[in-house]
């Protein structure tokens, strides 16, 4: 009994530890905050990634099923914090594979280990979606 209990200990401070290390990554380059409106009219604000290409600027959501994509999808309208300044921007979801492999691409070269880390959690290869902000 008291093995088992040393090894969910041990597990559970693995798992904490990785939480810990996760979030000091991702806070490690560059983030941006996203403010969105919900359907009931709520400002929601996320904090994001985010890529530049010769597209412009690119965010990505893991999957399609996260509240803040849902809200970006029924009102593309939003606002994003960067830089000390805050854009009005539309956000445009592709669903072009070419998009995600290279926004996949400039991601991982951009956040490095922190993007491989959240990667051993969730595959961004076949579920990540790019969201190009567009200037309104």
């Amino acid at each position: 009994m008291r093995i088992a209990i040393r090894v969910v200990l041990v597990l559970s401070g693995v798992v904490v530890a990785l939480f810990a290390v996760g979030m000091i990554g991702a806070e490690s380059r560059e983030v941006v905050v996203l403010h969105t409106t919900g359907a009931d009219g709520a400002s929601h604000t996320t904090r994001l990634w985010i890529v530049d290409d010769a597209d412009g600027a690119w965010l990505r959501a893991g999957h399609d099923g996260s509240s803040w994509f849902r809200d970006l999808e029924a009102r593309p309208d939003v606002e994003v914090e960067r830089g000390g300044e805050t854009l009005a921007v539309r956000a445009v979801p592709s669903r072009d594979p070419a998009d995600r492999a290279r926004i996949n691409a400039l991601t991982a070269t951009k956040y490095g280990w922190a993007e491989s880390l959240y990667g051993m959690v969730s595959s961004r290869d076949d579920a990540a979606i790019p969201i190009r902000l567009e200037p309104r």
